[in-house]
């Protein structure tokens, strides 16, 4: 059965959850993973504008994939960009375009936006979505590096005095 690509709901909660869960395993955050379904309840649906949406790729009630995403509402081209966070597809799923339709209809989302761009990072080591993303025309970024603070760096820069 071919799935159908379409915005989560507040009813898919319960079915989106699991997927992020394989997500987190897959990439080697497990230990890291604070998402609950009140989580999404809140910063998906309840929030004012929420702090995600997704799209979701569902095969006959069954959701067999999902791609999480915001909306970055100002940059340099004076045009937002959609930022992709998480793109998943079951294993089940895999090798049937799921991945493939997620993304097309992530680009319809952020051109009907306006958006500039699309934007989304992914691990160095997987190499299979690094080739999955250029089959679709996609090219890394040549000059950006990905940078984060968390956890105790995080804390510690917040913290700090300014020196005059």
């Amino acid at each position: 059965m071919t799935p159908t690509i379409r915005l989560a709901t507040e009813q898919d909660i319960p079915h989106l959850l699991p997927l992020m869960r394989q997500l987190a395993e897959f990439e080697q955050y497990i230990d890291a993973f604070a998402v609950t379904e009140e989580v999404l309840q809140t910063q998906g649906f309840r929030n004012d504008p929420p702090d995600f949406q997704a799209l979701v790729a569902d095969a006959g009630g069954t959701l067999v994939g999902m791609l999480v995403c915001y909306l970055v509402p100002f940059t340099a081209t004076a045009k937002p960009t959609l930022y992709i966070k998480e793109l998943y597809v079951s294993e089940a799923a895999r090798g049937q375009q799921v991945g493939e339709q997620l993304m097309r209809a992530a680009a319809r989302e952020a051109t009907s936006r306006g958006c500039g761009g699309l934007r989304w990072t992914v691990a160095e080591w997987n190499e299979a979505g690094r080739r999955f993303y250029e089959r679709l025309g996609a090219q890394a970024h040549p000059v950006w590096i990905d940078y984060g603070l968390s956890g105790e760096a995080l804390t510690a820069l917040a913290t700090q005095e300014q020196v005059a």
